[in-house]
């Protein structure tokens, strides 16, 4: 296998893990989506060292693009299910915060 081939191979098992991902965001499988992240991780990881210098023809970079910007379309759409979900999160949190901090201000339990 060349090295471009084994390069394209690896972006291309990251868009299919990102494309999983986006499908797991819409169906709201929190679970499922943090499972898949470790492997998501782990395939970057694989990739890192194979696209380091790798002299590439015209055809051979436009298909890297190609893959690329499907990842980051998927990414985005992942992002745009998750953010407000994660705000929501962060705010029960503050507020879990806030709650402790006036019952030790003032000693009651507050409900």
């Amino acid at each position: 296998m060349s090295g471009f081939e084994q390069l394209i191979e690896r972006y291309e098992a990251i868009a299919s893990i990102t494309q999983q991902m986006r499908e797991a965001a819409v169906q709201e499988n929190w679970e499922g989506l943090l499972s898949m992240q470790e492997a998501y991780v782990a395939l970057v990881e694989l990739l890192r060292p194979s696209d380091v210098d790798l002299p590439l023809t015209e055809p051979q970079r436009a298909r890297k693009l190609d893959v690329i910007r499907r990842i980051l379309d998927d990414d985005a759409k992942i992002r745009a299910r998750v953010d407000p979900r994660l705000a929501r999160l962060s705010a029960l949190l503050a507020s879990g915060r806030q709650t402790r901090a006036l019952q030790g201000a003032y000693g009651v339990a507050m409900e």
